[in-house]
This record gives C-alpha cells, structure tokens and sequence, in this order.
C-alpha cells in the first residue's frame, strides 16, 4: 500500500494558492480552477494506489502508482493476510511437485513412499514452515506438467529437477530459488557401441524427454555442429528407458546426473554396460521454484532451503544442531537461542533445528541419495565453498 495522502494536499493547496493569485476575486470558482490548475499532476483519482496497472500483476499484489515527476514519497508496504505461507500453514501440508520415476532425486516405492534428494528438500519446506517434515503431500508431474501445476495452484512449489533459465523465469510466472544442484547436460550410449564423441552419433536415433531443456539443448548444439540425428521423444522416463533398453535409440540425453543414476539401475538389474561421454553441452541449475508474486513465500522456502548449506557449513547436522551449547554468536542466532533474523521470513525462530534434525545438512542428504547413484561430492560445483564448490549462501543475520 502507497501512502501519497500528504503530498496530494500540499499539491492541491499549492494549486489554490496558484489559482487564488493569479485570479483575483475569483474565490467563488476556486475550486473548478483547482482542478484545471492540477492537470499535470498524478493524483490518486489519476491513478489509484488500490489498483493494479497490468492485468497481469496477481490481484493482491498492489501496483506501483508513483508519479516519476514528484519528490520522493515514504512508502508503506504490507503483506496480504492471504499469502501462500498463510493457506500452507492453514491446509497444515505443503503440496510439492517432485518426480517419481528419476533414481537418486525423485522415485516413489511399491508402498507408495517416495524418497530422493529432490524429495527431502519438499521435506526441508515442511520441516522449516510446518515443524514436520513428514507434512509432505508429493505431487508427481511429468516434464510437460510442471509450470502448468504451478501457475495453477495445484502445488506450492515445484522441486523437480528443473532449470533456472531466463525464458523460464520470464515466460512461465516462475520464481526460481536457490540453486540446490549444479548439473550439465550428457549423452549416454551402450559402452558395446564404442561411441566416445558427439560426433559418432551422426545419423543416430536419440532419445529425449519432452518439454526440457534438454530438447532444445540436444538440438541447438547438434545443429551448430552440423551432426544430423533424429530425436525420439517421450513424456517420461517410464516410458524412455525401455526403449533406449530395447535398441529403439542409439543414444540417450538428459542431465549428467540423472545418467548416472540410470546407468547404475540398468548395470544394477543385470543390463548392459553404459558409457557416459565425458562432454558436458550445457550449464543445468536446478532447484525450488515457486509461483511469480509472493514474497513472503518464496522466503520462506528459499531460507528453508539455505538453512542446510549453513549448518555445513557451522559443522552442525542431524546428530548435534539440538544439542548446540556453544557461544558462537551466529550458530546462537542460527539455532534459535538468540536474536533470530527468522521473524522477518515469516519462519519460527528454530526453524532451522527443525530442518536439519530432521532431515539433515546439505551434505547428509547429497550423501544419502546422489553418491549411490555414483556422484561424489568432494571436488564437485556442488561442494561448500570453502572446499572449491558452489554453494554459498548468503548471511544469516
């Protein structure tokens, strides 16, 4: 909410003033001169503070209606009692959109439990909002179904091993978050085809899952290159690794993670050795996204989520983040026992002891679920910073 009530005052006594000085003995009809005085001037009549100015804005997000000719205004702004925070907390679940068919990040059991990196960080949210991470309601979306789930309100927030990309986070009313997983596209092939390079695949028939990044990488390179190749596509990986397994592809694309992961399975059922090409083709950060448009939330889950590359960096996992008896100034504030930045995120102040003795650090959970399917941490973009890798978040305080 804009509060411009002082400053239209001044404007219109000004303008009587003006009128009154300029039209002597025309106090009778000072007011219609008012008007005509003030035609150059944004009022609230103009453009009311109340009011969206883009149908494309959410109804409760207000739009900005400063007029760019006057001085600078004090400017109040409020939260809406009808954030999606608030209706998490009131439905007493977070609805997560995750996969179910990709090994090590997404993959639901013959009981109907699904577990994976991408699955514990929809358990992080849960845990940091909720003080459960078993208050997960997982929702399993196909490539194709992601954004359209989001934009929908049918989940809270995607966390599927998706791309931050600047179409996406322009064109899909996306709000990506921290990265969790720094990724690069790959090509796996039959170690029995001796293939080794891009270019061996001239002609070949690769397989791909629809709506990726990864078709529009798979053929933007190949392209350029000038390889020619046929692309056969599919919605899931349900339906792509039997096929790639029955010979329908010479070739399979995808995330240099998700490879790996399939690899393992095939080798580890008894199947064919794979190879995965050592060329990366393309730069994959994945992580949490949530819709355009509320603030409030996309705080919550993003300091939700930062809270376990923190407390790996602290030294403090699943083992001792509640017991902490030390007088770190930070780790106090981090766990709760002193001034906790958390109120301003709309998070209980021990919401990141809830998280990591819960679920655990970032590293606990890479180390659960990625290095079974042959991923190291060490020495990877996705290790601590002050180990060479990638993650850093910013400062808790």
């Amino acid at each position: 909410m804009i509060n411009r009530g002082k400053a239209s005052m001044a404007k219109r006594t000004a303008g009587v003033l003006m009128a009154l000085g300029l039209v002597a003995g025309a106090c009778s009809s000072s007011s219609g001169e008012d008007s005509e005085s003030d035609d150059s001037v944004a009022t609230e009549d103009d453009a009311p503070a109340d009011e969206p100015a883009d149908d494309s804005e959410p109804a409760d997000e207000p739009a900005d209606s400063t007029d760019t000719t006057d001085e600078p205004e004090e400017v109040e702004q409020t939260q809406s009692d009808g954030s999606r925070l608030q209706a998490v907390i009131d439905a007493d679940v977070v609805r997560c959109g995750g996969n179910e068919t990709l090994p090590g990040f997404g993959i639901v059991d013959s009981d109907g439990a699904y577990s994976g990196f991408d699955i514990d960080y929809c358990r992080v949210v849960a845990a940091a909002v909720l003080g459960d991470a078993e208050k997960v309601e997982v929702v399993p979306l196909n490539a194709d179904a992601r954004f359209p789930s989001l934009q929908s309100g049918d989940v809270d927030v995607l966390i599927r091993n998706t791309t931050w990309t600047a179409s996406r986070d322009g064109e899909q009313g996306a709000n990506f978050l921290f990265t969790t997983f720094y990724d690069g596209q790959g090509m796996m092939v039959p170690a029995s085809t001796g293939f080794t390079a891009l270019e061996d695949l001239a002609d070949a028939s690769i397989c791909v899952l629809s709506g990726t990044t990864t078709e529009l990488n798979l053929t933007s390179v190949f392209n350029a290159r000038g390889i020619p190749f046929t692309p056969v596509v599919f919605a899931d990986n349900t339906a792509l690794q039997p096929a790639y397994e029955s010979g329908q592809c010479e070739a399979w694309t995808s995330d240099a993670s998700q490879l790996a992961a399939f690899k393992s399975s095939i080798e580890g059922e008894g199947g064919e050795e794979q190879f995965i090409m050592a060329e990366v083709i393309s730069k994959e950060p994945l992580g949490p996204v949530v819709a355009d448009g509320d603030t409030e939330w996309a705080q919550a889950v993003n300091w939700a989520v930062m809270s376990t590359v923190q407390a790996w960096e602290f030294g403090l996992d699943s083992s001792n983040i509640g017991s902490y008896s030390g007088d770190d100034p930070s780790i106090l504030a981090f766990t709760g026992q002193a001034e906790n930045p958390a109120a301003g995120i709309g998070l209980p102040d021990d919401f990141a002891v809830q998280v990591v003795s819960q679920v655990g650090n970032y590293e606990e959970i890479y180390n659960e679920h990625i290095v079974p399917i042959g991923l190291s941490l060490e020495g990877s973009p996705n290790d601590l910073w002050t180990n060479g890798g990638l993650m850093y978040v910013p400062p808790f305080r």
